[in-house]
């Protein structure tokens, strides 16, 4: 039986030793599609106190390892076989990747005689996943196995974290070994120093108009507490970061918005005439900032504290007045040696009015859109119905302009949803919240065209009795890309229709729970059929072409870009 620790006298098989390392290192369930490269490490997994979930697609099973990293701060394990297994798992390692989530890629390899020679599914994983992870190695040597787990742990999690991928040959794991167990890892911390920590104060003091954005990783339940508690003192205005809402709750007095795509105007301009951004874990990539033009690049034009815990981040793009190698966790916590001002700060009143802004902006309640299914009514009802600490997740598309605008997140750990941008993500994402955490409500926000990508896994929910709801817009295209095309080329649809089947059965068919909506009043009673039903449930959502975001339709894009064109 597999042991959490051993004697550097037993001999193990190499898949054994590998899964004795999982388990030392905590973990507690591996994400996988099995594959005959690594049987020796699915023998290990028999008898260890690991839970697995076996999925369709290996892109699934890296997006819901993802969704473990995101969740809980360690690392994510996913297995998977060699060559196109490995391929498929790619989009998930991206995603950890830019999304700067701890994850730890298992593939298999052919057997290591037979290198170079393109045997069957043969892949140099190294050049393959080179550049969309922090390391790729492949195990040669099984005594090496503890060595290299170990360090696979570390790197996944400290600094700014991401992905590993670790090749095994088949050959390996079969050897056996007489080799000790490395200790559990433990996450390396950066913290502030006092002067830094004094320097911000005095940054804080002399500023009119400062504003903070938080972002990254690193973060738990209670720094975003701390930092509330920093920021309510300070009345400091404070935004989140393109996909990163629940660092903040949005009922906080000081909340102004999240800096992303299809932002607020007013909150776009509060930050453009800031005269201080307080940066917090976040890079402030393409999106916050909106196509790099809301800072300045190499110097800002506001002065810029930008803290994160990767020393490698810090004046990669932006110079910083003040440059702070910490993780969130440990800034939030030295917050606490600022004291609060003797008097309420030159900016209180703008925090207030952006707040009010931001509350105006979130409202769905005044949004009217063509058709007869209103997704700002779908929004507001969601709002009244779903607990505070329901996870939400989605994936990419317009559709999900809707959730990230009019959803006020209010709890950490509370959305998963990829800064990449990748698509179908947001099935998988909820697969695996809801393994992990089975006691959560579990809420999938998808596009028709987001939701075919990985519709598969509806499956995997049936199979572990996962009741996620899935709540699934249907507008007939990938609207994304027909938005674009309508504002470029009006009028010359190519490539963006899609034909897509009758999703509430299509969830009947797998064994769940399926409803059609094409009304707004149709909504409400489905949605509490499908949450009473306790099985996974699809919501088939029909709305109108035309309603392609809450402020435009694709007819007023059409006739925008006709007109400027003359």
């Amino acid at each position: 039986m597999t042991q959490t620790s051993t004697s550097a006298h037993t001999a193990r098989l190499g898949g054994h030793i590998l899964v004795d390392q999982l388990a030392i290192h905590g973990v507690k369930h591996v994400f996988c599609v099995p594959g005959e490269s690594y049987l020796a490490v699915l023998d290990g997994l028999h008898d260890a106190n690991i839970d697995i979930t076996v999925c369709r697609q290996e892109g699934g099973a890296a997006m819901m390892a993802d969704a473990h990293g995101k969740l809980t701060g360690e690392p994510g394990i996913c297995m998977v076989t060699r060559g196109p297994g490995a391929s498929n798992a790619l989009a998930g390692v991206h995603i950890a990747m830019q999304d700067s989530t701890p994850l730890i890629l298992f593939v298999g390899q052919i057997e290591r005689g037979m290198r170079e020679r393109e045997a069957f599914q043969e892949m140099d994983y190294r050049a393959v996943f080179g550049t969309q992870a922090k390391w790729v190695t492949e195990i040669d040597q099984v005594e090496r196995i503890p060595e290299l787990i170990s360090r696979a742990f570390h790197v996944a999690t400290s600094g700014r974290p991401g992905p590993v991928v670790i090749a095994l040959p088949e050959d390996m794991l079969t050897e056996t070994a007489s080799v000790p167990d490395a200790p559990r890892y433990e996450v390396i911390e950066t913290s502030p120093s006092a002067s830094q920590i004094e320097s911000l104060g005095r940054m804080l003091a002399a500023a009119r108009s400062p504003v903070a954005i938080l972002g990254g990783t690193r973060w738990d339940a209670r720094a975003v507490q701390q930092f509330a508690d920093f920021a309510q003192r300070h009345a400091l205005p404070t935004a989140v970061s393109f996909r990163r809402q629940m660092l903040f709750p949005a009922d906080h007095p000081c909340y102004i918005g999240d800096v992303g795509l299809g932002i607020n105007p007013a909150l776009l301009k509060r930050v453009e005439e800031a005269d201080l951004v307080l940066l917090v874990g976040g890079r402030m990539s393409e999106s916050p900032s909106q196509a790099y033009t809301l800072l300045d690049i190499p110097v800002p034009r506001q002065k810029l504290v930008h803290v994160h815990p990767d020393a490698a981040e810090l004046g990669r793009v932006y110079r910083a007045n003040l440059a702070i190698n910490a993780s969130p966790t440990a800034f939030a916590q030295a917050l606490s040696e600022l004291p609060a001002p003797a008097a309420a700060p030159a900016w209180a009143a703008d925090t207030q009015a952006m707040r009010q802004s931001y509350l105006k902006w979130s409202d769905p309640a005044a949004i009217q859109t063509p058709g007869k299914l209103q997704l700002g009514a779908v929004m507001a009802h969601l709002e009244k119905t779903l607990p505070a600490d329901a996870i939400m997740t989605n994936g990419a598309g317009n559709y999900a302009t809707w959730l990230h605008r009019f959803h006020r997140f209010t709890r950490y750990g509370t959305q998963l949803a990829p800064t990449s941008g990748s698509m179908g993500y947001g099935l998988p994402a909820a697969v695996g919240a809801k393994r992990v955490q089975p006691d959560k409500t579990v809420v999938c926000f998808a596009g028709d065209g987001c939701f075919m990508m990985h519709g598969q896994e509806f499956a995997t929910a049936v199979q572990y009795d996962l009741p996620i709801l899935v709540v699934l817009i249907d507008n007939g295209m990938y609207g994304t890309i027909r938005m674009h095309q309508e504002k470029h080329y009006p009028g010359r649809v190519s490539a963006t229709e899609l034909r897509n089947p009758d999703f509430a059965a299509y969830a009947q068919a797998f064994g769940g729970h399926g409803e059609r909506v094409e009304t707004t009043e149709q909504f409400a009673p489905a949605l509490e059929r499908a949450l009473a039903s306790g099985k996974p449930a699809i919501l088939h959502c029909l709305i109108d072409p035309e309603t392609i975001s809450p402020s435009t339709t694709l007819e007023k894009i059409r006739s925008a870009a006709l007109k400027a064109q003359g």
